[in-house]
Formats: C-alpha cells, sequence, structure tokens
C-alpha cells in the first residue's frame, strides 16, 4: 500500500492522530510472565494525556527541560509524548551514564524534573541530583528507592497518572506547538569532550518521519508495520527510527528483553522493519556461517554460490548462468534464513556506524533487503538511505531523504540543509557557530556524491570515534583524564567499529624513575616495557579513570608506545595536539591486536 504522512504542526499531535485512528489496536508491547502484553493506542493515549496533566499541575512550565533515564519499555515513549504533551522538553540520557555524566546533563540542560525507570538506574542519578538546585521533581516509574533526594520532591508515575485523569482530545487540543519548537535535547560527545545537547525542534524529527515513511511506502508498501525496539532509545538513532518513525507508520513496537535475547525476540515478534547497528549483524554473520559449517558439504556448498552470485551482482556482473542456482536457493537456504528473522522482514536499516560492504552483500546474498543509511544527531539523525528504487549499492548511503538538499564543499566535506537540521547547541553558541554557516549544516565527513545521486563516505573529519554499536566517544576527554595521572603523560585511543576503547600509553618519565627506584628496577624502558609489575602500575592508573567513564568510554586493553609523542617524530603538531593518523600508521597494528 502506497500513502503519504499527512502534515503534522508537533510529534504530540501526530501521536494522538494515530491513537484516535488506530484505538484499541495494539501499540506498545513488552514480555510479562513469558507472555507478550500490548497497551493498546488508546490506553497509551490516555496514560501519555494524564501524565502530561500531572506535569503541569506539578508546575512544570513551557518549554522547562525533564530528563527521562530508563531503559527501552512502554513507560520511555509513554514519558517522552508527555514530556512533549506538556510543552516541556525532553532530555533522555543513556541507562550506562555515571553520576559524573549525569551531573553534566543537569547542569547543562537545566533540567527541572528528571522520571528515572529503577532503583539501579537511580544509584547514579540521585548523587549527582543532590550536587545540583535545578531538579525540584523525582519521579520513579518501578518502586523506585531513591534515599533522600535533597530538595528533590518525589512522585510514583502510577500514582501520578491515577490522581490526574484527562481527556486525550483535550490535551491534544492544548498541544499547539510549532515545527520549529524544541522538541528535545539529545546529548553527544563533541571534540571538547563534555557532552553536548543537541537541539532537536517538532519539525526536524517529523521531516525525518516524512522521508523515512516515503521511502517505506514507495520502495516496499506502507502496511500494518512491526518494529522490535533494542538500540538505546536515548540515541537519537533509535529516538526517531524506532519510536516516532513507528507512529508515524501507526506501527505496533516490541521492546526487546535484552541483546542476550534478541535472536529468540526476532522469531517471535516477526518484525517487518529493524533499526540495526552494523556490530549486530557482524555477529550474526559469524554466528551463521559457523552453524552452516556444521550441517554438511550441501550447506556450505549452497552458501559459498549464494555469496558468490551476492558478490558478483554487488559489482553489477549478473551472469544469466546464475539464474537456476538463484531459484533453488529462494527454494532451499534462503526460506530457511528467513525464518530466523521472523518471515516478514521487509528492510533491515544500518546506521549509528560505518557498514562494512562485505557484511551487507552476505545478507543480500542470502534474501535480506539491507539498506544502509547515513546521518547524524544534529540531523534528525537521518540526512540519507539506501533504497531499491534507487540501485543498492553497500559502498554507498544512499540518495538524501525527500526534502534534504546535501552538497559537497570545496575540501570534500559534505555539507546538509533543510528541515531536519538541528537549531543548534544547547547553550554553546561558540560550537554552534563552528558547524551552522548559512543555513548549512557542516558534517564533519568527507564524502563524494555519485552519477545516481547516492552519497558515499570517504573518510571523518571530526575525531569523534563510532564504536561498532554506533556510541560516540569523544577521545580528548578521556586522553585528558589519563594524562592526569601521575602514571602516564601522554596517551592516545582508539576504538573506530570496534566493541570496546584501547589505548597507546606514553609513561610519565619523573614517575618511571621513581618507580624504578623503588622497585629496585633497572631502568631501561624496552625492558620495563615488558615487565608485568610495571604494567600493572600503569593498569592501576588506568582503572582509576575508568571508574569515572561510561561503559562505552573505558579503555580495556593498552600498549606502551616506544618512546614520547613529539614534534620532531611528527607524532605532535606545533601547538602540541597528537597527531592522530601519523599515531595510527605507527601504532594500528599492535591496537588492533589487542582485540
Amino acid at each position: 500500500m502506497s500513502r503519504k504522512l499527512e502534515h503534522f504542526d508537533n510529534l504530540v499531535a501526530m501521536f494522538f492522530a494515530r491513537a484516535a485512528a488506530l484505538g484499541d489496536k495494539p501499540f506498545l508491547w513488552r514480555k510479562e510472565g513469558g507472555e507478550w502484553r500490548a497497551t493498546s493506542w488508546t490506553e497509551a493515549a490516555r496514560q501519555v494525556a494524564a501524565l502530561a496533566t500531572a506535569l503541569q499541575a506539578l508546575g512544570l512550565k513551557r518549554g522547562e527541560r525533564v530528563m527521562l533515564v530508563s531503559e527501552n519499555r512502554p513507560e520511555f515513549c509513554i514519558s517522552d509524548l508527555a514530556i512533549m504533551a506538556a510543552g516541556c522538553v525532553t532530555v533522555p540520557t543513556y541507562t550506562t551514564n555515571t553520576e559524573r555524566d549525569h551531573l553534566h546533563i543537569l547542569e547543562n540542560s537545566g533540567a527541572s524534573a528528571v522520571i528515572v525507570s529503577t532503583t539501579k538506574l537511580a544509584r547514579t542519578l540521585v548523587p549527582a541530583l543532590l550536587r545540583v538546585g535545578c531538579c525540584r521533581i523525582l519521579i520513579g516509574i518501578d518502586e523506585v528507592r531513591a534515599g533522600q533526594p535533597g530538595q528533590t520532591d518525589f512522585h510514583d508515575w502510577h500514582k501520578l497518572i491515577a490522581d490526574h485523569p484527562a481527556e486525550p482530545q483535550v490535551v491534544a487540543a492544548r498541544a499547539d506547538y510549532r515545527r520549529e519548537d524544541l522538541a528535545c535535547l539529545i546529548y553527544t560527545s563533541g571534540t571538547g569532550g563534555a557532552p553536548r545537547g543537541v537541539m532537536q525542534h517538532h519539525g526536524a524529527i517529523l521531516h525525518n518521519c516524512q522521508g523515512c515513511c516515503s521511502l517505506i511506502s514507495e520502495d516496499f508498501g506502507w502496511d500494518d508495520e512491526v518494529f522490535l525496539s533494542f538500540l538505546p532509545l536515548s540515541h537519537a538513532y533509535e529516538h526517531t527510527g524506532g519510536q516516532h518513525f513507528p507512529i508515524a507508520l501507526g506501527a505496533q513496537i516490541y521492546y526487546s528483553e535484552g541483546l542476550e535475547k534478541l535472536a529468540s525476540n526476532i522469531e517471535e515478534v516477526r518484525p517487518t522493519i529493524m533499526v540495526v547497528v552494523p556490530r549486530l549483524f557482524e555477529v550474526l554473520r559469524t554466528r551463521i556461517s559457523k552453524q552452516v559449517e556444521k550441517q554438511g558439504k550441501l550447506a556450505n556448498y549452497l552458501l559459498d554460490r549464494a555469496v558468490s552470485i551476492g558478490n558478483r551482482k554487488a559489482a553489477g556482473e549478473q551472469r544469466l548462468a546464475d539464474l537456476p542456482m538463484n531459484l533453488f536457493l529462494n527454494r532451499t537456504l534462503r526460506p530457511k534464513l528467513a525464518k530466523r528473522f521472523g518471515g516478514r522482514i521487509k528492510a533491515m536499516v544500518s546506521g549509528g556506524a560505518p557498514l562494512n560492504p562485505e557484511v551487507g552483500t552476505f545478507f543480500e546474498s542470502l534474501g535480506l533487503t539491507f539498506l544502509q543509511g547515513y546521518g547524524q544527531t544534529e540531523s534528525g539523525p537521518v540526512v540519507s538511505c539506501n533504497r531499491p528504487k534507487a540501485g543498492l549499492k553497500m559502498d554507498t548511503v544512499g540518495p538524501p531523504l525527500e526534502g534534504v538538499e546535501v552538497k559537497i564543499a570545496a575540501d570534500g566535506e559534505i555539507l546538509v540543509r533543510g528541515e531536519l537540521v538541528m537549531h543548534g547547541y544547547w547553550r554553546n553558541e561558540e560550537e554552534t557557530a563552528r558547524v551552522l554557516k548559512d543555513g548549512w549544516l557542516h558534517t564533519g565527513d568527507i564524502g563524494l556524491i555519485d552519477a545516481k545521486g547516492r552519497i558515499q563516505i570517504t573518510d571523518r573529519k571530526k575525531d569523534i570515534i563510532v564504536n561498532d554499536k554506533g556510541d560516540n566517544v569523544a577521545p580528548q576527554k578521556v586522553e585528558g583524564m589519563l594524562t592526569l595521572q601521575p602514571e602516564i603523560v601522554q596517551a592516545m585511543i582508539a576504538g573506530d567499529n570496534r566493541p570496546y576503547m584501547v589505548a597507546v600509553i606514553v609513561p610519565d618519565p619523573e614517575w618511571t624513575q621513581e618507580w624504578c627506584a623503588k622497585s629496585g628496577t633497572r631502568c631501561d624502558f624496552k625492558e620495563l616495557a615488558t615487565d608485568p609489575e610495571f604494567r600493572h602500575a600503569l593498569a592501576a592508573a588506568v582503572e582509576r579513570v575508568n571508574k569515572d567513564l561510561s561503559v562505552i568510554e573505558r579503555v580495556r586493553k593498552f600498549i606502551l608506545a616506544d618512546g614520547p609523542f613529539t614534534i620532531e617524530n611528527e607524532q605532535l603538531t606545533p601547538s602540541l595536539k597528537i597527531r592522530r593518523h601519523v599515531l595510527k600508521g605507527a601504532y594500528g597494528s599492535r591496537l588492533d591486536a589487542l582485540y
């Protein structure tokens, strides 16, 4: 079925319109006691209206920020929509945040209230609350034991809803917010280290929804869609792609039980669209290949033929001789794989981190439509996406979405313009001016546009590390913390498209001399590099830093540099900044060996 997304002035209006049209049909699903249980559109609308009314009754005014700390679950979606329906601004934050991270976001956003889901998540949140003066309201979704949150008033999420019944149509009528009004602050790591609040307005996310709805409608047909949500909803990719986009489609959203149960959840839920990160499919490719290996010669032969045909197709070298084998694969190998993904997948959309083209081609070879997208938090976040009608090419990220302008600057940087572009960074005019110029978002990515209008990313100007799950890590922050330790004078971290961070460390010369004197060890650096006690002392310094870092930022392994980073060996610039490309050239293979 092909159709268009109607015009909405704000995300709240879109949700209430869908709820009114879909009524008692299932909307949000969670697993309880081994059974999937649904919250209907009508019930979700009732809860959103009641919670929005409660937030206003607590004294929250239009434009005030409300922090949301929760794992993926129906209450996240309901809270997010209620915050916006109350005229406030949602500030979703990672469940892996440390006390230090929470403190920065609370202080920077000036959040007046926080909604937290569990006692476990409250443990790192409440100490930060005690240190700020802005937050006056704390709301617990589950039975949260928060101790004494100081001057902050504590409330129960369910009681607030029960005590403030409201008609959804009345709350919907009050939602007179415009597309240019601020909807949420999504915090993302910056080159300076401290996370920056990206100001996403209603129109930016609605613009993304419009473009994605057009893609689905025109290339696949818009029907009764089903999503399985498992990427963090605090990430712009899932916040838009896994929540507001499904609402735009009038889709059902199932919340995964976690990565360890993802495979079984996929088979049970049978999603039609999946928003994924490349790392998941790198793991699945390895797992599928190993399982096929155990099934004997025929299964291995069929897999090899499927991948060979897929590689030729990707290279534009399709052969007529492949047709009989293709037909045979369509009746044997491919249906078995499709069943593992529920049997009704229209498309898997990969984003958040670079995709190895071989991975995409592997799944395409096995009959699954694999679309790679591109974007960043500053653009809603989706700029472009591969689509079948434009011709799938795995080393590109497809043409821009409808209504998105893209051009390549003289130095090769990709520039983006349109309603999807953020209004700037919250309380950070300097960084805003750096990336927004004459209405164009300077992405920091280097690329080109091919003859069919598809974007190809060739490099990144910015230093941000994107791990294999799509999480951003600012290297300067971690490196700065490492070099504050008395044992470490210089450091460079790495981890692009990898599961964790690793580092090259230069031990502090004075500390090294003292350590050698105390331990009675000869101060020969080559010998020290393999001395287990010396490495243990440095590891203790790294672990001290790790305690103040989030899970994704922590340095799991390190190597020792051959010598200091200097201007003479070109590992430092004249202004004493490290030259990452030079250091990666010198230590890349040794860093790779740490994985």
